[in-house]
């Protein structure tokens, strides 16, 4: 598997994981696990790094933060030895803690902020044997979670210094009681769902909305790494946006109506990504319109057949194809 991008600049917002080697535990006991908080608030004052939240599991961590200096590598790579170090030391043990490289995500601060939060402070009941389990025991034993941000979020009294909870609490209605209170009922709904967001990473480095993946890509992907396969995928999930827009805007339709239409203009639609969708694959086609590769295939054939009987539609094609020609996909 390619690895994913590392994305850097100033201000940027961060999902940071990291995991055992071979998923093993990277603490062993409470100490352990106070030892790591020590080390990450030395780092964070360092490398003047904002932490909003955290969560640690036995054998990984989730790290939400924000780097002013753009400095993300340097503060990951002291953390992260300086802790490996220690651990090494303790237990008699050399070589790697970590299983490779950490991952980090950047974030679109203003969509997937409070999401994101939520995201990482319901981890510890997001394990297979919470499965099954009804949502107020689980609720109970998320609140009993001793090694999470989230007691600050819920109890003003158990706020930690080195977490900054006003970027998160903001939307609640500020970091307050209100606020908190707020916090904790969209945690409970969250308890009661399966809150997902792997499925909105893209190319495993960007979480965010259209725009802001655009943005990322065309300001700080540099276009002498533009072949590798995260920055096909990222320039691929741009295209498609545009070109679906270009379609609507010719015909006056919605994104809905052509994406969930079985006709001509979803077959419009798949040859265009095919040929102008920056490397889309007849399979990543399908899985986008909820079709397999045999529908795309079959659609694109029939739509070539139909242009050779239909003026209209080969008017329509050149059309959408003109606009999209003044596009920087």
């Amino acid at each position: 598997m390619a690895r994913p991008l590392r994305i850097q600049y100033e201000g940027a917002f961060y999902h940071v994981i990291s995991r055992g080697n071979e998923r093993r535990p990277i603490f062993h006991d409470d100490n352990d696990r106070e030892a790591f908080l020590a080390i990450l608030k030395d780092s964070l004052e360092i490398y003047n790094v904002l932490l909003f939240c955290y969560v640690l599991m036995d054998n990984h961590f989730h790290l939400f933060l924000q780097t002013p200096q753009g400095n993300l590598s340097e503060f990951m790579r002291q953390f992260n030895i300086s802790y490996t170090s220690r651990f090494n030391r303790k237990y008699k043990r050399s070589g790697h803690l970590y299983q490779g490289r950490y991952t980090s995500v950047v974030v679109d601060k203003d969509t997937y902020a409070v999401m994101l939060s939520r995201y990482i402070h319901l981890n510890p009941i997001r394990t297979r044997e919470m499965e099954g389990v009804p949502p107020r025991e689980k609720e109970k034993l998320l609140r009993g979670h001793r090694w999470s941000s989230l007691h600050g979020y819920l109890t003003g009294s158990k706020e930690e210094a080195f977490i900054d909870y006003s970027v998160v609490l903001e939307p609640y209605g500020g970091n307050n009681q209100a606020g908190r209170k707020a916090y904790m009922k969209a945690i409970r709904g969250d308890i009661s769902k399966k809150l997902e967001l792997k499925d909105k990473v893209v190319a495993q480095s960007i979480l965010g909305s259209d725009e802001f993946i655009i943005w990322v890509k065309d300001k700080f992907l540099a276009k002498d790494v533009r072949e590798l396969p995260a920055i096909r995928r990222i320039t691929s999930y741009t295209a498609r946006d545009k070109i679906i827009r270009a379609i609507c805007e010719e015909t006056g339709k919605t994104s809905g109506e052509i994406l969930g239409s079985r006709g001509t203009l979803r077959q419009v639609a798949m040859e265009l990504l095919y040929r102008l969708g920056g490397g889309m694959k007849g399979t990543e086609i399908g899985e986008f319109l909820g079709v397999d590769y045999s529908t795309v295939s079959q659609g694109r054939k029939r739509l070539r057949q139909k242009l050779t009987q239909d003026r209209d539609l080969w008017g329509l094609m050149q059309r959408i194809e003109a606009a999209l020609s003044t596009i920087k996909i």
